[in-house]
């Protein structure tokens, strides 16, 4: 397993501003404290706001549904197109859609050079596991069947869509499906029992999640179903078979452990695994791509691999 620390301990002065914007306006959406169609209402709010900020020069977005789950699709004019990047947001299974990570979706289509593809998935509690697995397995399937080669897919996700990048690629394997070029996984919520060490001793320096949020969303989730079931908490799942692995995680989030410990078992596995671990950030920071250099540095490195794995390498 090769684990790199790409950035140093102090963090840009826009970082150091967006880690309070962060902490003001997405910890209490994510905190649990309020009903999900209320925080869903929120963070639609938030990414309107986002939205005022322009997207990288170029960039395309059109509606078009993937295997029958309603897809965003985003791709850059200036940039070309390599292959396809199957992304699945986060939002811990209950929240969170196309819309609020379409900022870091069109920077990745322009760095990575490729056809973003983003499921806007079936959520819980109205719609509990398996239905994300299930929706992310008729989106790839559909890529195949439009004549889209496996090897010029790489599939991505953050939080619980990182979670579900791997439960995905699972799924793939058991199906006996082609596997796609490559997996990313950013600050991935790989265990819904909530037991890595991390997620209570980075309780203080994380700046969006909390513990106990985290255990509200994945009973929501799991609906009475077991936490250690594989394809909900892929930390459990045998993971040998899976094509090569990107995770990225900031050393100080709750999330940590369950990244780390991940790369330990796809490492045992016999997976290639490169696990990349950004010092003093937040749960999935790469979402202000184009507004921080932490998060360009992120990005940049997920067009490597992209570059890597969809030449081949």
């Amino acid at each position: 397993m090769k684990t790199t620390r790409p950035t140093p301990a102090r963090l840009s002065l826009r970082a150091q501003v967006l880690r309070r914007v962060t902490r003001l306006l997405l910890r209490p959406v994510l905190s649990g404290d309020m009903p999900i169609p209320r925080q869903r209402a929120r963070l639609a709010q938030i990414s309107r706001l986002m939205g005022l900020i322009p997207l990288p020069r170029g960039t395309l977005v059109s509606q078009q549904p993937l295997g029958g789950v309603p897809t965003e699709w985003l791709e850059n004019l200036h940039a070309g197109v390599q292959g396809y990047l199957l992304y699945l947001h986060g939002g811990a299974y209950a929240i969170g859609s196309p819309a609020s990570h379409r900022n870091l979706t069109a920077h990745l289509a322009k760095r990575c050079g490729v056809r973003v593809a983003v499921p806007d998935y079936r959520l819980a509690p109205d719609h509990p596991f398996p239905a994300a697995v299930d929706d992310a397995l008729a989106a790839y399937r559909a890529l195949i069947d439009m004549g889209v080669a496996a090897q010029d897919i790489v599939i991505a996700g953050d939080s619980a869509g990182g979670g579900l990048t791997l439960a995905c690629a699972l799924a793939i394997r058991d199906a006996g499906l082609p596997l796609p070029a490559g997996l990313i996984c950013l600050s991935p919520w790989t265990d819904l029992t909530g037991s890595g060490q991390s997620m209570t001793g980075n309780a203080a320096t994380e700046a969006m999640l909390s513990h106990r949020a985290t255990g509200v969303y994945a009973g929501a989730y799991l609906n009475g179903a077991d936490p250690r079931t594989p394809l909900a908490s892929p930390m459990y799942a045998d993971l040998a078979g899976l094509p090569p692995l990107l995770i990225q995680v900031a050393d100080a989030e709750i999330l940590y452990n369950d990244a780390t410990r991940l790369a330990d078992a796809a490492q045992r596995a016999g997976v290639r695994t490169d696990l990349q671990v950004y010092a003093n950030l937040w749960h999935v920071w790469q979402l202000y791509a184009g507004q921080m250099p932490e998060a360009d540095d992120a990005v940049a490195s997920m067009a490597q691999f992209v570059t890597a794995r969809l030449g081949g390498a």
